[in-house]
């Protein structure tokens, strides 16, 4: 961590300004093509999508003004640098090729709008959008801007058709350790490709779904760790978004039963599987997080390492936004000084880096 602490939110979300601002930076065949809008979703949350004060005056989405987004996270709030995660439906097009032109686009203008041309550019941070649908595109737009010294992070989306420890992604993982960089995990907005989000099918509420929604992380995971990836990437590092940290712990626990005893059908993660968590594994904080503001708030965070694995984000500018003040009270200050920057700081290579107007 740096010397004073770096406070460092890592989960901003950024948006094109509307359809029409996003087609400017596609080409035909795809440039007219007809694609769901990012908040046309299944399900909507209880209320209006994004939190008040987040509008814009001239009616362009929300989180789309670099100049607005930079007063709120950097300004008002003192964050010394924002990691800023593109929003789309694209990676769970039908249409695959569509889909990794559309991410192309938005990496286009997340670099150009929002790292390079800003008032606030020397304290944002960028996710590039790959598809992991289109493996070969993804690995290319991984290529194309690996080296930009704003690029902290791969992005990729919660909802896919097969679990991430499938072998076929392994180029994916190679690219992003060549590349020096994490991978996050993010939910998909829109509508798309997707399994159901419980076992047992469709949702009839939104509450059954974002209660159930992070289990999805952890399935993800826990497929990851059988099928050896992080043994065959040591150097691989998986940032979950949206939740779930709080329900890594029993499940881990579970897991760990399960781990040694049954290595002859794993003989590929020869570990016991809580061990491939550290400096692999990280979550970002969710609204809904469990346990709450619970006394036991600390130790609970201490279980499995949560302390070391957990980043602040505050997904401004969803309705699900968040701010320091509801962290739980019963965290350590140690706690908080990890959660709030220290360990963003480490994992995205911040310590040492001086935002010019912090």
């Amino acid at each position: 961590m740096a010397s004073r602490g770096h406070l460092i939110d890592a989960s901003v979300q950024v948006f094109f300004k509307s359809d029409a601002d996003l087609r400017t930076y596609l080409r035909e065949p795809f440039k007219s093509r007809g694609y769901p809008h990012v908040d046309v979703p299944w399900f909507a949350p209880p209320g209006p999508r994004y939190v008040e004060g987040s509008d814009n005056p001239d009616g362009s989405h929300p989180g789309s003004d670099p100049e607005q987004v930079g007063k709120v996270i950097l300004d008002d709030r003192g964050f010394d640098f924002a990691i800023l995660h593109p929003m789309t439906a694209a990676s769970i097009l039908p249409d695959w090729h569509l889909g990794t032109a559309i991410l192309a686009a938005t990496n286009q203008m997340l670099v150009e709008r929002w790292l390079e041309s800003d008032t606030y550019a020397d304290r944002f941070r960028g996710t590039i959008r790959v598809n992991p649908r289109d493996i070969d595109g993804a690995v290319r737009e991984i290529e194309r801007w690996k080296g930009h010294p704003r690029i902290v992070q791969i992005g990729l989306p919660m909802q896919t058709e097969e679990p991430y420890g499938r072998s076929h992604f392994k180029p994916l993982w190679r690219a992003a350790c060549d590349a020096n960089l994490p991978v996050a995990v993010h939910l998909e907005m829109g509508a798309g490709i997707t399994h159901p989000p419980t076992p047992s099918g469709i949702t009839r509420t939104y509450s059954h779904l974002a209660a159930y929604q992070p289990m999805t992380f952890v399935w993800h995971l826990l497929n990851m760790i059988a099928e050896g990836v992080f043994h065959e990437f040591p150097d691989l590092k998986v940032v979950w978004t949206d939740g779930a940290a709080d329900m890594v712990t029993p499940f881990i626990w579970r897991f760990d039963t399960f781990g040694r005893p049954h290595l002859e059908q794993t003989p590929w993660a020869p570990n016991i599987p809580s061990s491939y968590l550290p400096d692999h594994v990280y979550f970002v904080n969710g609204l809904l997080d469990g346990p709450g503001d619970a006394d036991f708030a600390d130790e609970w965070l201490r279980m499995t390492g949560k302390e070391d694995m957990l980043l602040f984000g505050s997904s401004y500018p969803s309705w699900q936004t968040v701010g320091p003040d509801d962290l739980p009270r019963a965290w350590s200050e140690e706690q908080r000084a990890k959660v709030l920057g220290g360990n963003a700081a480490t994992l995205y290579g911040l310590d040492a880096a001086v935002p010019a107007s912090a």
